[in-house]
């Protein structure tokens, strides 16, 4: 009697490739339309998803997945919140452990970094004071009586609401953080932390100085990527909090740097 195996995989790969179709011609999907549409589990679809994820023919984000952008991973901040959404969570409730009260944080941009602050805001921590040049971190903040807010000033960047340039690196130079939670676009074992924008990266060096101790925040899907502007070096970083799907390889390459690396 014949094998139904390669029947059954067959069927499974036609349909990750229809999948995969609707992501480029509409730019996104859910696990509900997958489910409709295909006439299969929740569980199936996000595995589904996960596969093609994998193979970077859409990004995962939360409940559905989009179309990857061909010029890089500089996704607006509202589409980059709903991407690796639950490692990100994971991820902030860790980074939060490490604060006491009455200390002074620092939080880059990103959506990790936005996670982070709600998480933040969410905690029992008081007297704490935020130090941002984020827009919508900042935001955050505004009507948190328990919290002191300094918010760098400088020149937007609209993609990223972050303020940069000349004038945000003058501030910070000025001040001093017991935390620094940075955010990077890329992880990369020689080139170190990097970032998609030269002004971004300058002012990330300037905090990295500024902090006793810093620590990456940074999914798993950051592992491995170069980006145009190094931000900060392996020498200046304390841990990596990231999800468990990271590359063990690297995971122990940055362990043999000094770096501790958490995985959630």
């Amino acid at each position: 009697m014949p094998v139904q195996i390669p029947r059954i995989r067959l069927l499974t790969e036609e349909r990750r490739r229809e999948i995969a179709g609707l992501v480029e011609r509409e730019g996104r999907v859910t696990v509900n339309e997958i489910r409709r549409l295909f006439g299969v589990s929740a569980v199936t679809a996000r595995s589904d998803l996960d596969t093609l994820s994998a193979s970077g023919a859409v990004v995962r984000s939360h409940g559905g997945g989009i179309r990857p952008l061909v010029t890089g991973p500089d996704y607006p901040l509202k589409v980059r919140e709903s991407i690796r959404h639950e490692e990100k969570v994971r991820i902030a409730r860790a980074a939060v452990q490490l604060v006491r009260p009455s200390q002074t944080v620092t939080l880059c941009t990103g959506s990790t970094s936005a996670e982070l602050a709600s998480q933040l805001r969410k905690s029992s921590l008081e007297h704490l004071t935020v130090i941002t040049y984020a827009l919508n971190i900042a935001m955050q903040f505004a009507d948190s009586p328990n919290m002191s807010l300094v918010m760098i000033g400088g020149i937007l960047r609209q993609v990223s609401n972050a303020f940069v340039g000349p004038q945000a690196e003058h501030m910070i130079a000025s001040l001093h953080a017991d935390h620094l939670f940075l955010s990077t676009v890329g992880l990369d074992l020689d080139a170190g932390l990097t970032t998609i924008d030269i002004l971004e990266a300058q002012l990330n060096m300037r905090m990295v100085k500024a902090a006793r101790e810093v620590t990456v925040i940074a999914d798993s899907s950051k592992f491995g990527h170069r980006s145009l502007s190094v931000s900060a070096q392996w020498s200046q970083v304390h841990r990596v909090i990231t999800d468990d799907a990271a590359p063990a390889d690297t995971v122990a390459a940055l362990r043999a740097k000094g770096v501790d690396v958490v995985l959630v």
